[in-house]
């Protein structure tokens, strides 16, 4: 449940964050990505070095950080994860995150962040058992902030009772659960999607092929919002550099014939989205061996059209998905080219994105277009694109 999750682990200052390697550690053998935010009280008991040295990545302290907040800033660092993480949460911190309080990265962070929030508490028995401390952690409860332990026993201070920080395991098999439980009961579960990213290469020779500039980051950040709401998720891929999204049964191929038969074989499904660049054309014969510059002049290549996959599984007949989805990269016109694709392939949505700046970047300006209306959104990263497309088909699957 862990593999390939990104975990926003905010480390506040108590005598339990010398536990937090260990953490980080098992949460890595486990597939998971960790990055950190250290507090000023934090970096008493552990130090960056330490902390990048286990996560393979940068560590975060400082809120006023021109570098950081011009490469990274503290709100896409509090939503590019799938859950942020306070561990050690001293009983500060928590009263900060009750009042909204934000005077710092972390707090900043956890005040910006449209993500689950898990906390760690860890105190003195009589800090954990104060009415404040207890009003506060009632209030992060109300709110939905997920909290593992604390637990009894000895303490750094010498007395004895409630306040220990949950043991790693215990932490790390509380966000094994929570993922577990977010699949097994959101709003999609009991529903297959069928998702297609990346581009194909139609081969002209071994060495070289036709191509569309495609990342496939959108579409791997759909199936992944897929399936975290639940879905049994198919994901067939072409040729990418995107890892595997977690809890996806993901189908790799080459060409637009290989990947019209895996969509073929992958129904019945509830919901296709073709998020694939698929290739227009390919050659229609490729050289079995690699073509020679010669004197005769350039080689002529004779292209065939090839399938048209989103049209195919909005045409195809009783087994056709209930919720049909197809993009559109256009770069002029977007609407309207979009609203024409709709309507030609038979399908019910089109994300039509405007390219005209390029493919592979973190972002996308996408407008959604049904039968209805048009509906144009802010420029957002993929995932949170991936996320509010995902929740839109979540209401229409409960709502149709």
């Amino acid at each position: 449940m862990l593999e390939n999750r990104r975990i926003l682990l905010i480390v506040s200052g108590g005598i339990a964050a010398v536990k937090v390697p260990d953490l980080i550690r098992r949460l890595r053998e486990r597939g998971a990505s960790v990055r950190c935010v250290l507090t000023e009280s934090g970096a008493q008991f552990v130090t960056p070095m330490s902390l990048a040295a286990l996560s393979g990545d940068k560590v975060f302290q400082d809120l006023f950080s021109l570098t950081d907040e011009s490469e990274m800033g503290h709100i896409n660092l509090s939503r590019e994860a799938d859950i942020v993480v306070v561990a050690p949460a001293t009983a500060n911190i928590m009263a900060k995150m009750a009042y909204g309080l934000a005077d710092d990265l972390a707090t900043t962070a956890l005040l910006a962040t449209d993500k689950p929030v898990m906390i760690a508490p860890s105190m003195n028995v009589m800090m954990w058992e104060h009415a404040a401390t207890q009003a506060n952690l009632t209030t992060l409860q109300d709110r939905g902030v997920h909290i593992v332990g604390p637990g009894a026993g000895d303490m750094a201070c010498g007395e004895v009772g409630d306040g220990r920080m949950a043991e790693v395991m215990d932490i790390v098999d509380a966000l094994g659960e929570f993922f577990k439980s977010r699949i097994e009961h959101g709003p999609l579960s009991g529903h297959s999607a069928l998702v297609t990213s990346g581009p194909t290469h139609e081969p002209i020779d071994p060495v070289r092929y036709i191509a569309n500039r495609s990342s496939g980051k959108q579409g791997h950040a759909i199936a992944a919002a897929l399936a975290d709401l639940g879905a049994a998720v198919t994901l067939v891929s072409g040729p990418t550099q995107e890892i595997d999204p977690p809890g996806v049964k993901v189908i790799a191929v080459e060409t637009a014939d290989q990947m019209l038969a895996a969509c073929t074989a992958a129904k019945p499904v509830n919901i296709a989205v073709c998020a694939a660049a698929v290739a227009d054309w390919r050659v229609a014969e490729s050289a079995n061996s690699k073509i020679k510059k010669s004197d005769d002049g350039l080689p002529q290549l004779s292209l065939a059209e090839n399938p048209d996959i989103l049209a195919t599984l909005a045409h195809a007949g009783k087994d056709r998905p209930r919720l049909v989805i197809g993009f559109a990269a256009e770069t002029e016109n977007v609407i309207d080219n979009g609203s024409a694709k709709r309507s030609a392939k038979n399908c019910d949505w089109v994300v039509a994105n405007d390219v005209s700046a390029g493919f592979g970047g973190d972002e996308n300006t996408v407008s959604l277009i049904t039968q209805e209306a048009a509906e144009s959104w802010p420029t957002l990263s993929k995932q949170a694109v991936a996320e509010r497309l995902a929740a839109r088909i979540a209401d229409h699957m409960k709502n149709s």
